[in-house]
């Protein structure tokens, strides 16, 4: 199995084989929480405009979306995982973009497979890795707005990584010191769309045991839904 780690969106566009897109801060982690509390799909775009056109044909669908961090106008939640904490979600279906992570399902046109990852669920991703053994792995950290690297990103590709190989890393202490660095934005009162409340939930390290898998709908619209892994 040859396993290279990737950055951004340019690195999505070069994804190949199995590809793991992650987004740590928050998308994915927040996609984690949503199918944990019974979302039964979410649909993941690049553009605000597709996201609000399919909010428009299904009223009914749960609009997440972010730029800069913050809730978009007309979009029913943010990017927050603590915003939506106790909710309950099941059966409801979700529309989700935000200006790393779901770019870069959008983008990862050339893999042969694409899931989903963050720190909460970085474990089952390896596992589910395993259980596939393809030829080819591509490990994509998406990134600041997908343009800039991301210290949380890049932990959880070089975690996802090391599992692979067989030599786990201390992810936990790593994930941590991340609340001095990267995370500090959350701990900032000058930056409320990053509440202090989503940090701990965002490095709560293999918190589930399930990964989110893209997929197509009947009409091909791509679609993450959860997976469950047994044993």
């Amino acid at each position: 199995m040859e396993v290279n780690i990737l950055e951004l969106v340019e690195g999505a566009r070069r994804a190949r084989g199995l590809t793991v897109v992650i987004d740590v801060f928050r998308a994915f982690t927040l996609e984690c929480y949503l199918f944990a509390q019974g979302a039964e799909r979410i649909y993941p775009t690049g553009s605000l405009e597709e996201a609000l056109a399919l909010k428009r044909e299904h009223p009914d669908y749960l609009a997440f979306g972010e730029r800069g961090g913050a809730q978009v106008a007309g979009f029913d939640y943010g990017n927050s995982p603590s915003q939506v904490a106790g909710l309950d979600l099941t059966g409801v279906t979700c529309i989700h973009t935000t200006s790393a992570g779901t770019q870069g399902v959008v983008g990862a046109t050339g893999a042969d497979e694409v899931v989903t990852a963050s720190l909460v669920n970085a474990r089952a991703v390896a596992r589910y890795i395993e259980a596939r053994d393809p030829r080819e792995v591509s490990i994509v950290a998406m990134g600041n707005a997908g343009v800039s690297s991301a210290a949380e990103d890049v932990l959880c590709a070089r975690y996802i990584k090391s599992l692979l190989e067989g030599d786990p890393i201390d992810v936990r202490s790593e994930a941590a010191a991340l609340a001095t660095g990267a995370g500090a934005k959350f701990f900032d009162p000058a930056r409320p769309e990053f509440p202090e409340a989503d940090f701990p939930l965002c490095v709560d390290c293999d918190r589930f045991d399930f990964v989110v898998r893209v997929g197509a709908d009947a009409g091909g619209r791509l679609v993450n839904t959860r997976f469950d892994l047994r044993g």
